[in-house]
């Protein structure tokens, strides 16, 4: 069933964790996780060209902390960080309360073995007219100088502009879906083509972890 589900939702908390971390009593529970999606699509919006990989929020009682995982770590904080301050102020307008907001930008010195990265680059490269058999090949030539221990891709759709919608994929090295304790990243984006929507699924197996070690073999 590993091939059916999501990658990593099938995998919270053996490999992978929430990307939400707080508790709340059942009124303000829908509040909180309707602000979580908003301070999300707000960052992404906000820094679409900063190579962003997750965002995860975590609340205390006085407290939104905000950690932005991402590539680039310039074009979030900006100019004598003005780019932080900004940001900040535009989550206390979303989060309408008198939580202090906390913003962790955290650099990613290894791009290539991120899902979500590889994704928007293949994306990009498509909205940009570039084949897709040469984009998923420079996606996968990327990932292997990055020590991935296997990648799958997937783009699916009018595929060069193909009349009839087809998908396509390309794997290299292992990807063991169904091993519960593979840590694999997953992602899944579109790429807004002349053609249409295609749409690219991106699967990484960084390495097994053990439940008594939980680095990666």
């Amino acid at each position: 069933m590993g091939q059916k589900t999501h990658p990593l939702g099938f995998r919270i908390g053996i490999t992978q964790n929430h990307l939400s971390g707080w508790f709340a009593n059942s009124k303000l529970y829908p509040i909180f996780l309707q602000e979580d999606f908003q301070i999300r699509q707000h960052i992404e919006k906000q820094l679409h060209n900063a190579s962003l990989a997750k965002v995860e929020v975590e609340r205390k009682i006085d407290q939104i902390e905000v950690k932005i995982y991402t590539a680039r770590p310039g074009i979030v904080l900006g100019r004598f960080a003005t780019g932080i301050e900004s940001l900040r102020d535009d989550l206390k307008l979303i989060t309408n309360q008198q939580r202090q907001i906390r913003i962790d930008v955290i650099e990613l010195t290894e791009p290539d073995n991120q899902a979500r990265l590889l994704a928007d680059f293949i994306t990009t490269q498509l909205e940009k007219r570039i084949a897709f058999r040469r984009a998923v090949r420079q996606a996968v030539q990327r990932a292997q100088r990055a020590n991935v221990q296997g990648i799958k891709v997937q783009v699916s759709g009018r595929l060069n502009g193909a009349e009839i919608a087809r998908s396509e994929w390309v794997r290299e090295g292992r990807v063991p879906l169904q091993t519960l304790r593979a840590n694999i990243d997953y992602s899944y984006r579109t790429a807004q083509t002349t053609y249409g929507v295609l749409g690219v699924k991106v699967w990484l197996f960084q390495g097994e972890s053990l439940p008594n070690n939980a680095s990666a073999l």
